[in-house]
C-alpha cells in the first residue's frame, strides 16, 4: 500500500489531526463520501478489526494502511498514537459499524489526543442507536443511551433498579440500550419487572439490512415474545420514558417537610428536597416549608 500523495493529504485536515469516521451499521452503501476520501488520505486507519475494515475499503476501491485499536489493547496503543500525532500523522479511527466510540473503543485515545492538544474532529454518519430511536416510534427527546448492560442477571438486575430509582425522582427520557440476541429474552424480562410491563418498547434488529425488523409493544408483550426465541442480528432495545409521577398530596409534602426540617435541613434545601422527589412546584413547597418552620 502506498501513502497518500501529499495534496489529497489535506482532506484528512491538517498535521496532526484525528478523525473520527462512523462506518456502515449494516448495509454498506450508507458509508459517507466525506468518510471514504478521509479514509483514502488518512495516513493510518485506526480499526477494530483490520478484515473488517479492510473488506470495507476494498468495497470502494481504496487502500489504506490499517492499525488494530480495539477494546484489549488501546491502552496501549494510546502512546504510539500520539506519537504520530505529534510528527504530523493524520489519522482516522473507525469503529467495526457505526459511530465510534458509541459502545466501541476509543474514547480513552480521544481524550489523551485532547488532552495533548491534538485535533480531533468526526465525519459523522450512521449509529445504530439513534436509526433505533428514529424509527421506534417513541418519544425522541429526551433519550438516555445506555449501552449493553451488565450480562449476568445480578448486576443487570441492580442496574435496572438503578434506573428505576432515578425514574421515581423525576427523570423522563426514552432509554436506548444494545444487546445480544442470545440475552435479549432475559433483558426484556428484567426491564418489564424492574420499569414496569406495561412501559411502551421497541426491539430493532438487522437495522438497514434485508431482513431489518422492528418489533413494538409493551415490555410485558415483547419479553413473552422473545422468551422462547433467539432473534438473529445486532439487537437494539428503546424503552419509552416513565409515566409521570402524580403530585403527592398536601399531607405527605408537609409530613415531608416537617421530616427534612427535623433532620437539620435549611427552609430553602428543605423545599427543593421535596419539591424534586414529589413533582410539586418549587415554590408553592417553599411556602409551606416557611410556615412548617413558623418562619412565616
Amino acid at each position: 500500500m502506498h501513502p497518500p500523495a501529499d495534496e489529497t493529504k489535506g482532506v484528512a485536515g491538517p498535521p496532526g489531526t484525528l478523525t473520527l469516521v462512523a462506518t456502515p451499521i449494516g448495509n454498506l452503501d450508507d458509508m459517507p463520501a466525506r468518510g471514504i476520501a478521509v479514509l483514502a488520505a488518512a495516513d493510518a486507519v485506526l480499526c477494530e478489526d483490520t478484515r473488517v475494515t479492510a473488506k470495507l475499503a476494498a468495497r470502494h476501491g481504496i487502500a489504506p494502511s490499517l492499525a488494530a485499536l480495539h477494546e484489549h489493547n488501546e491502552d496501549a496503543m494510546i502512546p504510539r498514537v500520539l506519537a504520530r500525532l505529534a510528527a504530523g500523522e493524520r489519522l482516522a479511527l473507525v469503529t467495526d459499524a457505526g459511530t465510534p466510540l458509541v459502545s466501541d473503543p476509543g474514547y480513552r485515545l480521544v481524550r489523551a489526543a485532547i488532552a495533548a492538544g491534538h485535533r480531533v474532529t468526526a465525519v459523522p454518519g450512521p449509529s445504530a442507536a439513534l436509526a433505533a430511536l428514529a424509527v421506534s416510534g417513541l418519544p425522541p427527546a429526551p433519550f438516555l443511551f445506555l449501552g449493553f448492560l451488565p450480562p449476568k442477571a445480578g448486576p443487570r438486575r441492580a442496574r435496572i433498579g438503578e434506573i428505576a430509582r432515578l425514574e421515581a425522582a423525576g427523570l423522563g427520557a426514552t432509554l436506548v440500550l444494545f444487546e445480544a440476541p442470545q440475552r435479549l429474552g432475559a433483558l426484556l424480562a428484567d426491564l418489564a419487572a424492574g420499569l414496569g410491563g406495561e412501559r411502551p418498547a421497541a426491539v430493532a434488529r438487522e437495522l438497514t439490512k434485508l431482513f431489518e425488523e422492528v418489533a413494538r409493544g409493551t415490555l410485558g408483550a415483547l419479553a413473552a415474545r422473545y422468551a422462547g426465541e433467539t432473534p438473529r442480528g445486532e439487537i437494539v432495545v428503546v424503552v419509552g420514558p416513565a409515566p409521570p409521577q402524580p403530585a403527592a398530596g398536601d399531607a405527605i409534602v408537609e409530613a415531608m417537610l416537617r421530616d427534612a426540617l427535623a433532620r437539620g435541613l435549611g427552609v430553602r434545601d428543605a423545599a427543593a428536597a421535596v419539591a424534586t422527589a414529589t413533582g410539586r412546584p418549587r415554590r408553592e413547597v417553599y411556602a409551606r416549608a416557611l410556615r412548617a418552620s413558623g418562619r412565616e
